[in-house]
């Protein structure tokens, strides 16, 4: 069953011409993303993958196709700023790199994106992966059906650094290998921070990610020591503004946020040891906190199961697993600005809803959860036509039955996708 509506799904998505005639979604309730609030019973009009009005109630239009959503809230199709769109964790990640190659990644991927999109996530920013350009380009040919991806493709580190590819491996195949530079994303210094940047730009990326602190699946000691100059992150920055890129930076330490904050970056990822000073700085500077609470989660399951992972990251896990949820409560109660995204990829892509769920947990109402990953994102993105179901705004929606607003976890239960007006996932009967 579940294959046959995948198939069904990809077909549809794939067969509807770019500029077909009207479809009429009836919906039950409508998330005005903006306000923050359910608005009632709505015709949405979709015209040529936009929104072409809103009306209240039920409304005829002659000669659409009706997709009765009576039952249902539909909301704007959600957007998910932390990505990895070319991997997931399992037992074996850490051999998998020496054992498979770009195409054996990319043909996982296609799983990984259908399931996302399925999920309704119909947009996407991939922190840190080679193949996410590529899987970009395929979904935005109609090749295979995904959500919209804004790509950073390789992440950039210094030494030793939370990216730097080389972390883990013995003197020898190091040695083979050379010291990485900054076309493979590891810089020291100002120029070859602009480099990296530039290099970035010749790959195709949309955005821009540095490691701006230690982590927790590398192959590595801390998880959070500064990792970079703030010279460095304001040449990265500098560099980023030439192209029209904004720079995430990955930061679990404190110090190494600060220095993120003080560069210049348009958000904070993980956060998870921030302090209050930070919060106030990101306040100051409107420095967006993207928390990834799912991530978090998993991996402090993960590190009580001997195995899953290397002794080196088990204690990390630990530590980020029981701190991250408390930091992001302390921040959403002193006002930080918070944008959605998960770090699926690290936790299981299609599960990105959960974040929903732990966000509500954490204190957060649960409206205001889903303008993180509408109104809020779509600003981190600066996409001014997406997060809202309105004229003129993509035609993104995604509907679940029942009240999200008074039960969260309806948000996993998503019952229909449409996506730049495609259908991504039809009603079942």
């Amino acid at each position: 069953m579940l294959m046959r509506r995948t198939a069904l799904a990809a077909s549809l998505l794939l067969a509807l011409p770019a500029h077909a005639a009207s479809t009429v979604l009836h919906c039950g309730e409508v998330f005005d993303a903006k306000a923050g609030r359910l608005i009632g019973a709505q015709t949405v009009v979709v015209e040529n993958g936009r929104v072409k009005s809103l009306q209240p109630g039920k409304v005829d239009v002659a000669g659409a196709t009706v997709i009765d959503l009576s039952g249902h809230t539909c909301s704007p199709g959600w957007i998910d700023l932390h990505v990895h769109v070319g991997q997931q964790s399992n037992p074996d990640s850490y051999s998998e790199g020496f054992r498979l190659d770009d195409v054996d990644f990319a043909l996982r991927a296609t799983q990984y994106v259908r399931r996302t999109l399925e999920a309704g996530f119909t947009t996407v920013r991939d922190l840190g992966g080679e193949i996410a350009p590529n899987l970009r380009d395929a979904i935005n040919a109609g090749t295979i059906p995904g959500p919209r991806i804004y790509a950073a493709g390789k992440s950039i580190a210094t030494t030793g650094g939370h990216a730097d590819p080389t972390n883990g491996l013995n003197t020898r195949f190091a040695r083979l290998l050379g010291p990485p530079g900054p076309t493979e994303g590891v810089i020291n210094g100002v120029d070859e921070a602009r480099q990296a940047v530039r290099q970035r730009y010749k790959d195709g990326s949309d955005t821009i990610k540095i490691t701006a602190t230690g982590g927790v699946l590398s192959y590595a000691r801390s998880p959070d020591a500064p990792q970079f100059t703030v010279e460095e992150i304001r040449a990265v920055v500098e560099t980023a503004k030439d192209y029209g890129f904004t720079v995430a930076a990955h930061a679990h330490g404190d110090e190494g946020m600060r220095r993120a904050i003080e560069g210049g970056v348009a958000t904070i990822e993980h956060g998870t040891f921030m302090s209050d000073r930070t919060m106030r700085l990101m306040k100051e500077r409107g420095t967006w906190y993207v928390p990834t609470l799912s991530a978090g989660r998993f991996v402090g399951e993960k590190a009580e199961i001997d195995g899953y992972f290397p002794a080196i990251v088990r204690p990390k896990a630990r530590a980020v697993g029981r701190q991250i949820m408390a930091t992001f409560a302390r921040a959403h109660a002193m006002g930080v600005p918070i944008a959605f995204g998960t770090d699926a990829g690290v936790s299981p892509h299609g599960d990105n809803a959960r974040e929903f769920e732990f966000m509500v947990e954490a204190g957060m109402a649960a409206n205001v959860a889903l303008q993180t990953a509408t109104v809020n994102a779509a600003t981190v993105l600066g996409a001014t036509d997406l997060g809202q179901i309105a004229p003129g705004f993509r035609a993104d929606i995604v509907a679940v039955p029942g009240n999200p607003l008074e039960d969260i976890a309806l948000t996993r239960k998503v019952a229909f996708v449409m996506k730049d007006g495609a259908i991504a996932r039809p009603l079942a009967p």
